[in-house]
């Protein structure tokens, strides 16, 4: 299961873009009463919870693959998996419930409205999932791979 740990960095980006993406076409949606952007929403929530499940697999085998965690990486890695956690099952219950709303032919504006106030929360957890994934690698070096270029010829 490590090479599901390698893919972490490539996969968690997905994600994050198609969540935001998500977002900009719910409120396209919303407010022009357009349905290709509704339709084209409910598409790319569906494929932003399949990468965010895809990105928690793959993160919880980094964690496990991981040797040299210490106090701090190890606390900071549970508040970017709690976030993690918390933005893939929001955003599974917002796909649920905003299918269940097309297939009832309930989704009225009302709803429409409330559905991006929820997916413009939504982001704010993908916010904070990034933020502590970020420090991880870019402050503490969790997961990058350190080389030393010992050739002289190069020069700075």
């Amino acid at each position: 299961m490590s090479f599901l740990a390698a893919l972490h960095p490539e996969i968690v980006h997905f994600p994050i873009a198609l969540f935001v993406v998500y977002v900009l076409f719910e409120a396209l949606g919303t407010v022009t009463k357009k349905d290709v952007y509704s339709k084209a929403a409910q598409i790319i929530l569906v494929l932003g919870v399949l990468g965010a499940f895809f990105a928690v697999l793959t993160g919880n085998q980094a964690f496990t693959a991981y040797q040299n965690w210490d106090e701090t990486t190890k606390a900071l890695f549970n508040e970017h998996r709690t976030f993690a956690n918390i933005t893939v099952w929001y955003f599974t219950i917002l796909l649920v419930f905003r299918t269940y709303m097309i297939i009832k032919k309930k989704f009225s504006p009302v709803y429409k409205y409330l559905i991006l106030l929820c997916a413009v929360i939504g982001i704010i957890f993908v916010y904070e999932t990034a933020e502590y994934g970020g420090q991880l690698v870019y402050k503490y070096g969790i997961g990058i791979e350190k080389t030393i270029n010992n050739n002289t010829n190069v020069k700075p």
